[in-house]
């Protein structure tokens, strides 16, 4: 799961939740696609996270320049 990058986690969690949502699935196939959602869900959650730290830093930076570039005037 932790190879998965985001685009193959939600494509992966949107055709596990097809299968779920067609049923005529066992109660094992249905709880082991359930479990794999949840796995997908949380990988993608992770994913988005991570994006936005790295955007918040990218803000941070950015006032933080622009901070110091209006002290140097």
């Amino acid at each position: 799961m932790d190879g998965l990058s985001y685009e193959q986690a939600r494509e992966q969690l949107v055709e596990t939740v097809a299968r779920l949502e067609a049923g005529g699935t066992t109660l094992e196939e249905s709880l082991h696609l359930w479990e794999r959602g949840e796995a997908l869900a949380t990988r993608c959650e992770q994913w988005l996270d991570g994006a936005r730290e790295r955007l918040d830093a990218a803000r941070a930076r950015r006032e933080e320049n622009r901070e110091q570039e209006a002290s140097e005037d």
